[in-house]
């Protein structure tokens, strides 16, 4: 689900009912809202590959593709990243 008109630089995935998904999600929402970055969420229930990977990390936020954090969003982190220019 897209959570912002802007191309998403990150994607957030997680699973239902997760506390700390949720707390992240705030964090991603908050930083993008910010910055006007877009964002994304997925649920590893909905894809067999994210499930593998990241089963027991959720939450994981990617930035611009790449694993940026796991468990807990560290919000002045994650600034610093988006404040940089994207990676192609």
């Amino acid at each position: 689900m897209s959570q912002s008109p802007a191309a998403p630089r990150v994607t957030l995935v997680g699973r239902p009912g997760c506390h700390l998904c949720e707390t992240a999600r705030e964090v991603v929402a908050r930083v993008c809202a910010d910055l006007g970055v877009g964002w994304v969420e997925v649920s590893v229930t909905d894809d067999r590959g994210l499930l593998e990977r990241y089963a027991e990390m959720v939450p994981v936020t990617l930035v611009d593709g790449r694993q940026h954090d796991y468990w807990r969003v560290d919000e002045a982190r994650l600034r610093v990243a988006l404040e940089s220019v994207p990676r192609s």
